[in-house]
């Protein structure tokens, strides 16, 4: 499967595939939008913001970015997101690509010390793009968990750029839950969903990363809360493979 992924031809398919579900999924969903008026000045007072997501919603992170961030036309105007160079990370990276989000190819955690993700060149990259306008979109519980357990990488670029983390949490339902570490989300046109901005986290560099990391978790797991409780999500529908 990996050599088949690594395939250019079949990237590129699946790239086009990824970005038409993308597409339709953000434009055909009835959305509820929370933006607390501190996430809103973010975009306007900084060069750059980091936004946090979870990774099981990578197919719904473009949403926000292409239903109302991209109008709000203030000093953060564009964005980018942090993909790994996994062979699936590849067709993710084309299909944002079609939606004119930049792809930083590379893990900001990366635990395989032995072996080049990428890492040092991502958290270079990002920080540059942080500091010219861009807002970057990162799972800190990517690539491969724990899940919903925040990682020190968001938090380290944050810090290098003196960029503020706002926390992202998006929810469908009904959807497809794959039986993955991260019990990836599929989500369905024409169904009920929530996207939630909260309060960013300043992230100054004499901070400590630990304590940052630590209120980081709290807004995220506060903000996924209650995107979960507005599209009618609720702990029980986790136990069941479609989440209905």
């Amino acid at each position: 499967m990996k050599s088949l992924l690594r395939s250019s031809i079949v990237a590129a398919i699946l790239g086009r595939l990824i970005w038409a579900w993308m597409a339709m999924v953000a434009h055909t969903i009835r959305w509820t939008v929370e933006v607390d008026p501190a996430a809103r000045q973010a975009w306007r007072d900084n060069d750059g913001v980091v936004v946090a997501s979870w990774h099981s919603r990578i197919m719904l992170l473009p949403t926000g970015w292409i239903r109302f961030i991209r109008g709000w036309n203030d000093r953060v105007n564009k964005a980018a997101m942090l993909i790994s160079l996994s062979p699936d990370g590849e067709a993710v990276a084309r299909a944002i690509d079609h939606l004119h989000l930049h792809a930083i190819r590379g893990s900001a955690a990366n635990k395989k010390k032995r072996k080049d993700k990428g890492g040092a060149r991502a958290i270079a990259e990002a920080a540059r793009l942080l500091k010219s306008g861009n807002a970057v979109c990162i799972t800190p519980d990517g690539p491969r968990g724990p899940a919903e357990q925040v990682s020190p990488g968001a938090v380290m670029i944050a810090q290098r750029a003196g960029a503020p983390i706002v926390p992202y949490a998006l929810s469908v339902t009904p959807c497809w839950r794959l039986k993955t570490w991260d019990r990836f989300m599929i989500p369905f046109p024409f169904t009920r969903g929530a996207i939630i901005l909260g309060p960013p986290v300043d992230a100054p560099r004499s901070a400590s990363p630990e304590a940052l990391r630590t209120e980081l978790q709290v807004r995220l797991d506060e903000a996924t809360r209650r995107a979960d409780m507005l599209c009618g999500r609720s702990p029980e529908t986790e136990t069941d493979p479609a989440s209905r």
